[in-house]
């Protein structure tokens, strides 16, 4: 079974910058003919749609014993304690606070976040930062990961 399991989709609103992005290439294609307006329309439209596609597609998960955070599976007995971030903390963290050492996936749109300090002595990563929309459940699954490898 897998506890935990998140996708840090981009917001709305990125989909209608994709879609103006089109918009504006057939724009500036218009003065070239019909065709290449076409042409400029749904082929900026698809380029802006990948890149929001490959932004939002980051995933969070816990499973078979491991945080998996973007490319990274970091073993849950290789993580300490995990602190919940509100807004604000979040923020903090990801900006005066932040130690370049750590490992983070980060979402701006995204508020809330959690951090897991990293205790495996020959790791130089201080704790992995990671935007969640869920930081307290995310936090349960991790705990209950621990506690069935205990």
């Amino acid at each position: 079974m897998q506890p935990y399991d998140e996708r840090l989709t981009a917001p709305r609103s990125w989909w209608f910058i994709a879609l103006m992005t089109g918009v504006a290439m057939g724009l500036i294609m218009l003065p070239f003919g019909t065709l290449p307006m076409l042409g400029g329309l749904i082929g900026g439209a698809a380029l802006a749609a990948v890149g929001v596609s490959t932004y939002g597609s980051a995933r969070v998960r816990v499973v078979a014993g491991s945080l998996v955070a973007g490319d990274a599976r970091i073993p849950v007995s290789a993580l300490g304690t995990a602190e919940t971030l509100d807004a604000d903390e979040a923020v903090a963290w990801r900006t005066y606070k932040a130690d370049p050492r750590a490992f983070m996936l980060l979402r701006s749109y995204i508020p809330t976040a959690l951090r897991v300090e990293v205790t495996d002595p020959q790791d130089p990563t201080p704790y992995v930062y990671l935007s969640t929309r869920d930081p307290q459940a995310l936090a349960a699954a991790l705990a209950a990961v621990r506690s069935d490898a205990a």
